[in-house]
């Protein structure tokens, strides 16, 4: 093998960079990303960085040197246009065409766009790039007020990072509490409680009419009811789609995702894919899930590095994610979708915030969630792993340690 092309410059084709390099492949290694940045991590567009603690620098994965160093061809500011799978190369928007051997698609996913009136106007904006993040940070201010649609992680980090700031700001969502669909009716209360603790106008179960919009630029939302919000900007937060045109186009087996075993090979057995584009056969879950988190990003990477590299392997990490909001910080391990568990128990002080909670199918525990609490996903993940069975009650009870249970 000679040729390896990585389609994807964010954190999971730095890691696969990086992985490729460790473990001897010594071949031409090509990594095209879309953005003119160095290769950098997500999260904190909607944490620090856009709350202003953070420099941007410290979100980047690998500085020029190491790409130089490592005889990475690190293509800046370049969109693969095509795939051709029988010729095995890759297409770039300037002409050039990249020969491989094996090929990782590392795409990401694009904010999904919203369909009203009103919502192509100059001031609607969206999160994902580091230029998205300035966009919002600079409506950030006393007097002046946001409108976030969409109560999910995106859009309560950045109500969060704008009350931080001195926003006013007002959510948007049709559901009846944030994060229902994730957390269920209790923990989702958390939330709501936290948010508008901290100034938050929250307009639950509401629906969003149009944008209004002078002079071709975004003065606030109508809602459904009728009621008028001003606000500078509108930040739309309502979930993101896996960016599968690429794999899609040169025809490789596609639904929500890319599909991929637990090896995270394709339909194609010299394309992979890794990070918020894999639609994965999880080992350890026994379901294919996608999972749009930093981790996941983090840690494909290298399994996918070894499969390419003809290694036994598969990716077998459970899920996992964080959130900071306000004086509020969670970690969530697992996977426990809506009608995947039938109870929810909690570990601690709910209404003061410092617990964990754990969502339970009969006794077999499917994710927990500590909140302020910390030292506890490592604990859990064998627990839910290796599919044991605990008892409600000692789960419910702080004096009773993990490893007893």
């Amino acid at each position: 093998m000679t040729d390896i092309v990585i389609v994807g410059g964010g954190l999971a084709g730095a890691k696969a960079a990086q992985a490729l390099r460790d473990k001897g492949f010594d071949g031409k290694l090509t990594l095209v990303a879309d953005e003119a940045h160095l290769p950098y991590e997500r999260p904190p567009l909607s944490k620090g960085y856009l709350a202003g603690s953070a420099p941007f620098e410290d979100a980047v994965v690998h500085p020029a040197g190491w790409y130089r160093e490592h005889d990475v061809d690190l293509r800046l500011g370049a969109h693969a246009t095509a795939l051709d799978r029988a010729a095995h190369t890759v297409t770039l928007a300037d002409g050039a065409v990249l020969p491989y051997d094996k090929l990782l698609l590392a795409t990401g996913a694009l904010p999904r766009r919203l369909g009203v009136p009103g919502s192509d106007a100059e001031g609607v904006l969206y999160l994902r790039s580091r230029e998205d993040s300035d966009a919002i940070r600079a409506r950030f201010g006393p007097g002046r007020r946001l409108v976030i649609i969409g109560a999910g992680w995106i859009g309560l980090e950045v109500a969060a990072a704008a009350r931080g700031a001195g926003t006013d700001v007002t959510i948007v969502e049709v559901a009846e509490l944030p994060l229902l669909g994730v957390l269920g009716a209790q923990l989702a209360q958390v939330f709501a409680d936290l948010h508008r603790e901290h100034g938050v106008d929250l307009r639950l179960g509401a629906t969003l009419t149009e944008i209004t919009v002078d002079a071709g630029k975004a003065t606030g939302v109508l809602l459904g009811d009728g009621t008028q919000i001003p606000a500078v900007a509108v930040v739309v937060g309502v979930g993101v789609l896996p960016n599968i045109a690429l794999a899609s186009t040169a025809g490789l087996d596609v639904d929500n995702g890319v599909l991929v075993d637990a090896s995270l090979r394709s339909s194609d057995p010299d394309v992979f894919a890794v990070g918020d584009i894999a639609n994965q056969e999880h080992p350890v879950l026994g379901q294919r899930v996608r999972v749009e988190h930093w981790s996941t990003a983090l840690n494909q990477p290298a399994v996918a590095a070894a499969a390419m590299l003809g290694e036994d392997v598969q990716y077998s990490n459970l899920p996992y994610f964080f959130s900071d909001q306000y004086d509020l910080g969670m970690e969530y391990v697992g996977h426990a979708p809506p009608g995947s568990y039938d109870r929810v128990v909690v570990r601690g002080d709910l209404a003061g915030r410092e617990f964990v909670a754990f969502w339970l199918d009969g006794s077999r525990l499917r994710a927990a969630m500590n909140v302020n609490v910390w030292d506890v996903p490592d604990a859990v993940k064998p627990i839910i792993a290796e599919g044991r069975t605990v008892d409600p009650e000692r789960l419910a009870d702080p004096t009773v340690p993990y490893a007893e249970l």
